[in-house]
């Protein structure tokens, strides 16, 4: 398997500067982990995390923590949990905007879910604006030059995986306001070909405009392997890509990090032992960039390391 070669042969080189993990305040009992990328808001840093018990599984919400020391993040009294896992945000057109998965339950089991969105100019105070396609996660947008908006889709196990012959595709296209991100448009979105290998899926989770002109994107990838007792191994790997979307092709992507780049900890199952879900990243003062990343499906982590991009220009916020 291609992507599993790419782990090994990564793991003898890479280079992490620092690692550690990210600390949780106001949640006891709850793990918090798969977050979104820190923001700022009025001269503070937020974050919002999938916040969930051990023992259980797809019930899990979304909640705002505010910056209160050096890795450390307190949940902010009285703000919103939206009944969402894995978050992210993105601020378009000067609006925040927070995605995330919404698990729908009938007669005590999951009967399916979609991404739900919220917007507003104020962190605090998201409002529900639209729906993704049933059964997709990973829905992703990005600030492109001229108020126009990127969006990434991301397909896995259906009629467009199997016509394409793929575990998972990522689809892109361009709108031109957030009243235009709909169900239809997501779905519809043309698929980015040569993007996975056979046994490989995956998906975007932070996406950034560069000054090349490119979009960065952070995102996973991942495959099914055995560990050594024969039981099914799920491997996600921190991966960076660089995408030329006039083109609609990939022009760079390597993986940045692994499970094991990242303290040692908890795991939720057994076979998540060695999965690291991206959050995206955050650039420094010493132009290294500081990679979020679940763990586990129980903590979230933090890693230096070089920036992803080079060579095809610096973040552009636009």
């Amino acid at each position: 398997m291609v992507l599993e070669k790419q782990k090994i042969q990564f793991e003898k080189t890479k280079k992490i500067f620092e690692s550690t993990k990210l600390k949780f305040y106001g949640v006891d009992g709850w793990d918090v982990y798969n977050t979104s990328i820190p923001f700022e808001f009025e001269g503070d840093m937020y974050i919002y995390g999938r916040v969930e018990k051990r023992d259980e599984w797809a019930q899990s919400h979304a909640r705002l923590f505010k910056k209160t020391g050096m890795d450390e993040w307190t949940w902010v009294p009285g703000s919103m949990m939206y009944p969402l896992e894995d978050p992210f945000i993105s601020v378009i057109n000067g609006t925040y905007v927070l995605g995330g998965t919404h698990v729908r339950y009938r007669k005590n089991a999951i009967d399916t879910f979609y991404a739900y969105f919220y917007s507003s100019n104020n962190p605090y105070n998201l409002r529900y604006f639209t729906t993704g396609p049933e059964y997709m996660k990973d829905i992703r947008l990005v600030q492109l030059p001229n108020n126009r908006i990127g969006v990434f889709s991301r397909h896995r196990k259906n009629e467009v995986t199997k016509k394409h012959g793929k575990e998972a595709l990522v689809g892109f296209t361009i709108i031109d306001n957030l009243y235009e991100l709909d169900e239809f448009v997501i779905n519809t979105a043309p698929i980015i070909h040569n993007l996975f290998n056979d046994g490989e899926w995956g998906g975007f989770n932070q996406c950034y405009y560069l000054s090349s002109g490119h979009i960065g994107i952070i995102g996973h990838k991942s495959y099914e392997t055995l560990n050594e007792e024969g039981n099914s191994l799920y491997v996600y790997v921190n991966m960076s890509f660089v995408f030329d979307y006039i083109y609609g092709k990939i022009l760079d992507e390597k993986i940045i990090a692994t499970r094991s780049c990242y303290p040692a900890g908890p795991a939720k199952k057994p076979y998540l032992v060695d999965c690291a879900f991206a959050s995206g990243i955050v650039m420094r003062p010493d132009g290294k960039a500081d990679l979020y990343s679940g763990i586990g499906d129980t903590e979230e982590g933090r890693v230096v390391i070089d920036y992803p991009f080079e060579g095809y220009g610096e973040i552009v916020n636009i």
